[in-house]
């Protein structure tokens, strides 16, 4: 594995990860609306119908139901389907076959059967498309056992992850988030997979852990670079994966910094940042300088006012200040 001269975008970076798997493996298929001579809605499968053709980039009706139960039936059979999901707010409409189906069946059949398939959607606001078609819902698929729930948050992460997920032989839901499309970034050439379960520490520090989950990272590596200027060292952990969730880095963490904050883009109430807060406490409560922090985003409709859309979300400047906060206590914070 080598990394090339230039960068590559998200986008192409999951493009070259479905390329490189389906010329390896005659069993990987993708299926969804619109990805096939269109290209996708987001140009996410730009070029795959031109190599592979209609027998492999499978335009699908408007009825996700039928069509998703299709691809758990290919994927019983001994294929590995890809299906897509235009936008995760119509994950809604194959939780029947998601749910009590594909992640059920290894288990119901006691290991006579599995499910090798990848279900790919996108996610998160910044696009003024309202409330049914900008919400992040990766919680729901994280609490159903038999499922893995991926977040790439890099270029480079985007075509391991995929990459492990096409080979995984359980249902792996990848929630893209479709303001990372043009992101640009070093993608390491030929094979390169990041296992599934495994956290990066993208950035060391000894002050704080703060823990960003997908688009947020950005946000948190602004606001580690700000932290410096005042003195705060803050390490930055990207788990990549909801599901499996990578315990241990995050422990050996909050164990050198004693405080933790979690970063989420989702809805705060019952979503991942409170379970990953949980376990903290639980599991590592003497390390604790200060009780685990959250910020996440406020639990209401997602509003389609380019005004209103990019407070429902948390900002580089209120991630500092909470920082501020867990580190010097009732201590005013300062923003710059």
């Amino acid at each position: 594995m080598s990394m090339r001269n230039e960068t590559l975008t998200y986008r192409a970076a999951i493009i070259e990860a479905l390329q490189q798997a389906m010329r390896t493996d005659p069993n990987v298929f993708l299926m969804g609306e619109d990805i096939g001579a269109a290209g996708g809605v987001f140009l996410q499968t730009e070029g795959l119908f031109d190599e592979f053709g209609a027998q492999r980039v499978i335009d699908t009706p408007i009825s996700e139901s039928g069509a998703f139960g299709m691809a758990v039936g290919a994927a019983m059979a001994g294929q590995r389907p890809v299906f897509e999901v235009m936008f995760g707010d119509f994950i809604t409409l194959i939780m029947d076959q998601l749910v009590n189906q594909a992640a059920k069946i290894h288990y119901m059949s006691n290991g006579g059967w599995r499910v090798p398939l990848v279900v790919r959607t996108t996610m998160g606001v910044g696009a003024n498309l309202g409330p049914q078609h900008s919400q992040s819902l990766y919680a729901w698929a994280a609490h159903v056992p038999g499922l893995k729930v991926v977040l790439p948050a890099t270029p480079a992460d985007a075509k391991g992850l995929f990459t492990a997920a096409l080979r995984d032989n359980n249902p792996v839901l990848i929630f893209e988030d479709r303001l990372l499309y043009g992101s640009k970034g070093p993608v390491p050439e030929g094979e390169h997979v990041v296992p599934l379960g495994q956290a990066a520490v993208v950035r060391e520090g000894k002050d704080v852990t703060i823990v960003a989950l997908g688009r947020m990272l950005a946000h948190a590596l602004q606001a580690a670079d700000r932290l410096a200027e005042q003195g705060i060292s803050a390490e930055v952990i990207d788990p990549r994966t909801v599901l499996p969730l990578d315990k241990a880095t995050l422990l050996r963490s909050l164990r050198r910094t004693h405080r933790a904050l979690i970063v989420d883009g989702a809805s705060r109430s019952f979503g991942v940042s409170g379970e990953i807060a949980a376990m903290l406490s639980e599991e590592a409560f003497d390390w604790l300088d200060a009780p685990v922090m959250r910020l996440a985003a406020r639990d209401l409709p997602i509003p389609i006012s380019k005004t209103l859309e990019p407070l429902i979300q948390p900002d580089v400047r209120q991630i500092v200040e909470a920082v501020q906060q867990l580190v010097h206590g009732d201590q005013e914070p300062h923003i710059d």
